[in-house]
Formats: structure tokens, sequence, C-alpha cells
């Protein structure tokens, strides 16, 4: 099958081309290769070195023999959408080129209408893509658990059966977004059901937990390959936040309370579930929703697994809760559905498991890389 892997340069992206080139795709990177223009813009960059694209590719094609078609341009740019589309003949689209930090879209009115429009808008043209050349490829869209906020309700995947006034009906489950950047791809969900619904298009959207992790079978295969790992306080996680200060012997900072509960998934099962999509694709006229991610944990629990594993290797670490930046209940209720993947054959890893190979190791040995001024976060949600 031909997988056009949209915004394959990036952290889920590239891992995802790699992985699905591996198991015998055809696969096509589109990026526009923001994601390292953002960095400059910034003045962070990964802890791991990252090689260009071409040179990715290029090493990717020495080690196995197999090439990846690259197309570099904008989807907001509908002519080069198109026409890439027309070259390539996608039958599955796999959809990760959007902007993806929430606290980029929160730090300022330029950053907020520059994600909602990238965001949206991209969409939108790969949607029309379809529909006018492409009506029987399947998308793949990667949404976010985002979407959903902390409800005092279960989580459902994607659609909730409600029962009002003595009548029932199965409708989107309710989306509470926490910032400007989650408000998009609630936006996008609607559009992609949407047209669906009128085109006939098939889609499935991933709404994923936080990754971790860097290697897969793939990544690891050389230091070209190696996927990134962002620690600054825009694109990194609380997790990968965490294990660099550990290695640098920095408190761990936890945002407020530090009982902030989310979804989580490693890098390796983000490619499976790519996979387990394109494989079993959706229905025409159908949008389907699958929750992405294995294990819950608070930001306090994860910060005690990570000072667990620094002392197991002979670190001094530290816990120091901190200001919570952002506008989150600090304590809530969390639960949600997880089943449709597994369901599909997703054998889960576990971040108890593989938390020191998966990123400790390595926020170790590229510690000297670190920029201490990014560690402590600036950007806030309050109205100042």
């Amino acid at each position: 099958m031909k997988a056009l892997v949209i915004g394959g340069d990036g952290y889920c992206g590239w891992a995802t081309a790699l992985h699905l080139s591996n198991k015998g795709y055809e696969v096509g990177i589109l990026d526009n290769l923001a994601r390292r223009h953002w960095d400059a813009q910034l003045g962070v960059s990964a802890l791991t070195p990252i090689a260009s694209i071409q040179q990715r590719i290029q090493r990717w094609k020495d080690l196995t023999g197999k090439t990846i078609d690259l197309f570099i341009g904008d989807i907001t740019n509908y002519d080069f959408l198109i026409k890439a589309f027309r070259k390539f003949e996608p039958e599955a689209i796999v959809h990760f080129g959007e902007q993806r930090a929430a606290p980029y879209s929160m730090i300022d009115r330029e950053h907020a209408v520059f994600t909602q429009v990238n965001n949206v808008v991209g969409t939108l043209n790969i949607l029309y893509a379809m529909k006018e050349d492409f009506p029987d490829s399947h998308l793949v869209k990667l949404g976010t658990m985002g979407e959903y906020g902390t409800p005092n309700i279960d989580i459902e995947e994607g659609y909730i059966e409600i029962e009002h006034n003595g009548r029932k009906d199965i409708l989107p489950y309710p989306k509470q977004p926490g910032s400007f950047y989650h408000l998009s791809k609630v936006h996008d969900s609607h559009n992609i059901h949407f047209a669906c619904k009128i085109w006939g298009l098939k889609a499935t959207d991933l709404n994923q937990g936080v990754v971790y992790g860097i290697l897969t079978e793939e990544t690891g295969m050389d230091e070209m390959l190696i996927n990134r790992l962002d620690y600054d306080e825009v694109f990194g996680t609380a997790l990968n936040r965490f294990c660099i200060q550990a290695a640098i012997g920095h408190p761990l900072t936890v945002y407020g309370k530090g009982g902030q509960t989310r979804g989580f998934l490693d890098i390796r099962d983000t490619v499976r579930c790519m996979e387990l999509a394109i494989a079993n694709p959706a229905e025409a006229g159908k949008f389907r929703v699958f929750n992405q991610f294995t294990e819950l944990f608070s930001v306090g629990d994860l910060a005690e697994m990570v000072k667990k594993a620094g002392i197991s290797v002979g670190l001094n670490v530290e816990i120091q809760n901190i200001e919570n930046p952002r506008l989150e209940l600090e304590e809530h209720y969390f639960n949600a559905k997880n089943t449709k993947l597994l369901d599909l054959g997703l054998q889960p890893h576990y971040l108890s498991d593989s938390l020191l190979d998966s990123l400790l190791n390595f926020a170790m040995k590229y510690q000297n890389r670190v920029d201490k001024t990014q560690i402590l976060p600036t950007v806030s949600w309050h109205r100042k």
C-alpha cells in the first residue's frame, strides 16, 4: 500500500514513516520543515542531534535499500498539496502535519491565530483533495486526548450514548479543550466528521495521549535516524523535562499539585497503532475514533517514577512543586476507554519497563547539549 506521511519530519511522523517503510509500505513524506523553523524562532533545539531530512532519508536508503519519496511544501497551499497527491497517489494519508504544542498556541495572539489557521486550513485542504481526486483513500489523522478535557464522567472513544427527555441517540463525545491548539484539533474532528458524512470519505481519528521514548526498531538503527527528544517548556512534555532535569541535577519541576492525569504511550506503540489503523481502514462514509494511549499517569506519578529510576543509576533526584502556568484542574476524575486498538492487536509497552532505556539513558548521554535556560516555564495561560 502507498502511505503518504504528512508531517513526516516530526517526532511521531518520522518514526511512523520509517516503521511503515520497514513493513513494506511504499512511503512518501510531505513536510514544510516548519518544526525546525519553530525551534530556531524560539531559540531551542532537541536534546538529540537531528540531521536534515534529506540526510535522514538517504541514510535509511543506504541501510535498508528502501526509498522514501519527499515532498517539501505547505499543506495550507492547496496547489502544492493536490500536485503532491497526484504525483504520489496515496492509498493511506497519515496526517501529522500540524502545530502540536499547547504552550506554543498560548504564547500570544499571533501564535494562537497561526496554530488555528495552519491546523484547520491544512486539514480542510486534505479533505478537499480527497473529495476531488482520492475519495477511496483512507485518512488516518492524529487527534489528541486533550480534546476531551477532564470531564467528571468516563471518556468514551469518540461517541457517547445520550438519553434525554425519554429519547436516546449516539452523539460525538462533548469536547472541553484546554488551549487554542486543542481547540484546533476539535475543529479538525468536526470538519472530518462532516466531510465523511457528506462526501462518503473514510477517516480514522486517533486521539493520542502523551507520547514518550526515542527508540523504535528503525530509529535505533543509526544515530542519523535518531528521533527528537524535546525538553523545552513549549514542545517538551513533563516526562521529557523530568528526565533531563534528573540527568543534570535540577529538581523535577511539578506544575501545581501534580494531580493532572493524562494518557501516555510509548513511541513504539504509536507507530504500531498507525499501522493497525491503516491495515484495518474505516468504511466509506465513516468517521471512526480510537483513543490511542496505553496507561494513565498523573504528573506527580511521573515525577516519582523518574526519581526512582534516577536514583537506581546513581543520580541525586529531588522533586519541587512550582506555580502552575496553565489553567487546568489539578485534582480531577479521569477514566478514559481505550479498547479499540487493543482489539485490533496492539500489544502495549509499559513505562515502568522502559523508562531507563527509552528516555533517561538518552538524557544522560546527551546532557552536555542541555540549555538550562529552557527548563522553567515562561508561557502563561493566565490573563496578564
